[in-house]
């Protein structure tokens, strides 16, 4: 075990304080599969099994808003990803296409988890790959 100067912990706690949720989480499902160690309700540590290192977590807040990015496209495809995104976005034809075309970009923003996933899943049958942040 690497032994941390004062130095090093503000690096290191600066560093965590600096990720995004998405990365959190990420942080989280690592720290939990590789060394049994899982942030508790209230952000509190648990040592799962016993095992692992003295690293803590970040705990993952209960997310209520969604923004649901389409990440890419079945070229084969395309044409329906664009007319479930002028459906759910109420853009014209060139601007639904201009979205489809530059894969990345947020649908929709701010969206519940509910909706989120539906919205996910109309994108997804029409060909599209689906990233809910």
């Amino acid at each position: 075990m690497k032994v941390l100067n004062m130095s090093n912990i503000e690096q290191l706690g600066d560093q965590l304080a600096g990720l995004s949720l998405k990365d959190a989480v990420e942080l989280s499902k690592y720290m939990k599969d590789k060394y049994g160690i899982e942030a508790a309700a209230g952000g509190a540590v648990v040592m799962a099994g016993g095992g692992g290192g003295a690293a803590a977590a970040p705990a993952a807040a209960a997310k209520d808003s969604f923004d649901v990015v389409l990440k890419a496209v079945d070229a084969a495809k395309k044409i329906g990803v664009i007319k479930v995104v002028r459906e759910i976005t109420g853009l014209g034809l060139a601007e639904a296409k201009a979205l489809v075309d530059a894969p990345g970009k947020p649908i929709k923003q701010g969206v519940d988890k509910a909706e989120a996933d539906k919205l996910k899943k109309s994108l997804e049958d029409a060909g599209g790959t689906i990233e809910l942040a």
